[in-house]
């Protein structure tokens, strides 16, 4: 495995052209093509036999296509005798379908792990999961990455007065914590309940003190900014001075942007893990690029250099 290749599918290509970039070496030559009838259709353009390959592909939008896309490129690196072959997956699709909680679910979360490891994938590489407990769900290495250390250097750098990070939900609690730590700011936590299976959440109550104080809002996903958008209400009744946002995965479903541009929040720091351009793109939506931290992760892999070691200097 002397040799260093980077594939992509039609997820994400700007990014894995950014990460190559870091890299230092050329995007590796595939033909990723859909035919008339739907049908995927994968080649490899050059020699990868022995090679330690990469696959970078996040499961957005086209979920269903990306995915396919994605296990067809590690089956046709397998069958082209390809020495390792990494999934690189920013966002992990599905990872909200981590658990059953509710009678007569699937755990989708752990069937995506499944096909990947079917398909010939030796370990993962991705970018905070939903659910910490979805590493368990391989039996191949699983390497986490974190944003978190990206987004609190931009925030520190905004050099905010009188900040207090809230966990948008129960579920963020430690994402926040370790963002608060970084910030040297407190801690406040939302308390929502769902309300079915729609994209839809009911905001319950302010745990913590934020009046007249500035408000950093974090999650690892903006979706459909519904929750986000009930979080802003609800801090606004707290008496907030400021509204800011950050997440790792910029999903923006459905009426997000339009939501989040009507909104108070000042300014929504995201990382590109999935493409966000054309009307995605707004004056008050911050893209931080996410091409380093993965480039750097793909070289210490290759070169069999520790992963934490990144966050442990900051």
């Amino acid at each position: 495995m002397d040799e260093l290749k980077v594939f992509t599918g039609n997820a994400h290509p700007a990014l894995a052209r950014a990460v190559a970039k870091y890299l230092k070496i050329p995007a590796g030559k595939c033909e990723v093509l859909t035919f008339a009838n739907e049908n995927i259709f994968v080649r490899i353009l050059e020699n990868v036999r022995q090679r330690d390959t990469f696959v970078i592909q996040p499961l957005c939008s086209p979920v269903n296509n990306n995915l396919v896309e994605l296990l067809i490129l590690i089956d046709a690196l397998k069958r082209a005798s390809a020495g390792r072959i990494t999934a690189v997956v920013p966002y992990y699709g599905y990872g909200r379908t981590d658990k059953k909680d509710q009678p007569r679910v699937p755990i989708t979360a752990r069937l995506v792990a499944d096909l990947l490891t079917v398909a010939g994938a030796n370990r993962l590489l991705t970018v905070d999961l939903h659910a910490a407990q979805i590493q368990g769900f391989f039996n191949i290495p699983v390497d986490e990455l974190t944003a978190l250390y990206l987004l609190s250097r931009y925030f520190k750098e905004k050099g905010l007065d009188d900040l207090v990070v809230v966990a948008s939900d129960i579920g963020a609690t430690k994402r926040a914590r370790d963002l608060a730590a970084n910030l040297n700011a407190p801690l406040a936590i939302v308390e929502k309940r769902r309300v079915g299976n729609v994209d839809k959440a009911e905001t319950m109550n302010v745990i913590g003190e934020v009046e007249g104080k500035v408000a950093l809002t974090v999650d690892d996903e903006i979706d459909t900014a519904g929750s986000l958008i009930s979080v802003v209400s609800a801090l606004e009744k707290r008496g907030v001075k400021e509204i800011y946002a950050c997440c790792t995965h910029p999903i923006f479903s459905g009426s997000a942007i339009q939501k989040i541009a009507s909104s108070p929040i000042k300014e929504v720091v995201v990382t590109d893990t999935v493409p966000v351009a054309g009307k995605k793109k707004l004056d008050k939506i911050t893209v931080l690029p996410i091409a380093p931290l993965l480039g750097e992760a793909i070289h210490r892999i290759h070169t069999g250099l520790s992963i934490g070691a990144m966050f442990e200097q900051g």
